[in-house]
């Protein structure tokens, strides 16, 4: 194997860890996200938990962060909730860093 191949091989390994790190922070930002919307929606205990877990699989719909987005923005408009878009896709960001940072920390 030649220097190149072995560090073409070492760049395709990071490549690939840094997908899983970015689909790991995505499904935490997603869980705390749903748990705060749950908050908003007044809901508590189990059905708050569902909820999250509602917010994680909606995500799998297509790629992107506008299925969740939407979803929450429905469920929202739905019950009455005031939060603007501007908020929610804030509050989805500061999520995000968040849930970056956790999942950074476990690596090491």
């Amino acid at each position: 194997m030649t220097t190149f191949d072995k560090r073409e091989e070492g760049f395709e390994r990071k490549y690939v860890l840094d997908e899983e790190l970015q689909f790991k922070a995505n499904a935490r930002r997603n869980k705390m996200l749903g748990l705060w919307a749950a908050e908003k929606l007044g809901l508590s205990g189990d059905a708050a938990e569902d909820y999250a877990n509602s917010i994680v699989a909606a995500d799998f719909e297509e790629a992107g962060d506008d299925d969740v987005f939407r979803k929450i923005r429905r469920d929202f408009d739905a019950k009455n909730v005031q939060q603007s878009d501007h908020q929610i896709r804030r509050t989805m960001d500061e999520l995000l860093q968040k849930a970056t940072e956790q999942v950074r920390s476990q690596v090491k």
